[in-house]
Formats: C-alpha cells, sequence, structure tokens
C-alpha cells in the first residue's frame, strides 16, 4: 500500500544539512514554517497556544536503521522506535517549538531542528493538558 502526502509548507532554519543541527543548542535555535497561501484559513486560532507541533518529511535521509544511539545517552543502544533518531523507516519528524509570532501563513518558532527546506506535513497545537497526561520517559530517566 502506497500512502502520499503533499506537504503544507516548508522549514526556514539556519541549519543546512542534518549534521548542522546541534542538540545542545536547538532550544535557542530560531526559525520559520511557512505554509502555502491556501492554508491561511487553516491558522485561526493557533496564535493562542505557545508552543506547536510540526510534523515533516525527513527529505534528506536516504537510510534507516532499526537501532540507534541517542545524542544524550550515548553508552545506550534501543530501537529506532524507541528514539527521536531521524532514521527512520517512515522519515517523518514530529517536533515541539515555541511559537512565537504568526504573519500571515508564516509562523516565526524558536527550539527548532529541522533543516532548511524541509517539507511540513502537518502543524497542531500543543495542548499540555493532553500531551502531557501520561507520561513515562523510559529509558531517559536513567540517563
Amino acid at each position: 500500500m502506497a500512502i502520499t502526502y503533499t506537504p503544507i509548507g516548508y522549514v526556514r532554519s539556519p541549519h543546512d544539512s542534518p549534521e548542522d543541527v546541534s542538540h545542545d543548542e536547538v532550544d535557542e535555535t530560531t526559525g520559520e514554517i511557512v505554509l502555502e497561501a491556501q492554508y491561511e484559513d487553516g491558522l485561526a486560532g493557533l496564535d493562542d497556544f505557545s508552543h506547536v507541533v510540526v510534523f515533516a518529511h525527513l527529505d534528506e535521509v536516504d537510510e534507516y536503521r532499526l537501532t540507534a544511539r541517542p545524542p544524550h545517552a550515548a553508552d545506550l543502544e534501543v530501537g529506532v522506535f524507541a528514539s527521536r533518531s531521524p532514521h527512520r523507516p517512515n522519515p517523518i519528524a514530529q517536533t515541539t517549538v515555541e511559537l512565537l509570532d504568526r504573519d500571515g501563513t508564516t509562523l516565526r518558532v524558536r527550539g527548532l531542528d529541522l533543516v532548511d527546506g524541509t517539507p511540513v506535513l502537518d502543524v497542531k497545537p500543543y495542548v499540555g493538558s493532553i500531551d502531557d497526561d501520561r507520561v513515562s520517559l523510559g529509558w531517559l530517566e536513567d540517563h
């Protein structure tokens, strides 16, 4: 079965390649999520949220691995589905960013870990009372 998505926009980022993304500096990295003009009405009300979740296609990832070594736990190897590694069978990224402001279809954000030009598939508000309600940090609690 083939599943096809059409990007709704793209990322403007200071990161030119996946290797440029420093996990130690991501929290302060600013950039933009730019949606196509036809989606502007879909952004109504998003300005009221402090954070948004961005889903993107990692178009520069051309291979996947079933295991990963998380950057903050170099001595640990886990399955790719227990990590946030970009090297996945379906290279889809989910990242939560702080929404600084919106100008038309451009969202200015902080905490961006995506590469410049990355195709955006969807944007959703981050809702802490729902998204944080059942939290378990798994292996991260030990590292």
